[in-house]
């Protein structure tokens, strides 16, 4: 008879919960900006930025704008999710997405 012992250590334990919660916070944020991109009458949010280049310049306007602004969401979420020192309390996501740049219409 055999067995393995698998020691799973206080270090490997903080860094599962931290890829986890980086996995949370990077689904409630895809879902932010898509969900915005609906609100704006777009299917999607890659829809939306489809639209940048178009001769018609309201749309290309809009389509500028979102880009703009879901290139500082997502650079401000980064930034986020590598402020916490290691073995930190992670903020939970609503707190994260609380502290992202809001939609500014144009």
């Amino acid at each position: 008879m055999t067995f393995s012992l698998h020691i799973v250590t206080a270090d490997a334990l903080v860094a599962e919960a931290r890829a986890a919660w980086r996995s949370q916070i990077d689904a409630a944020t895809d879902a932010h900006i898509e969900a915005q991109a609906r609100a704006l009458g777009y299917s999607s949010a890659a829809q939306l930025a489809s639209y940048a280049p178009s001769t018609v310049p309201d749309w290309a306007a809009e389509a500028r704008a979102f880009v703009a602004w879901r290139d500082a969401v997502w650079l401000a979420v980064h930034a986020l999710q590598n402020a916490p020192a290691p073995g930190a309390i992670l903020p939970p996501i609503d707190a994260v997405l609380a502290a992202l740049p809001a939609w500014q219409a144009t």
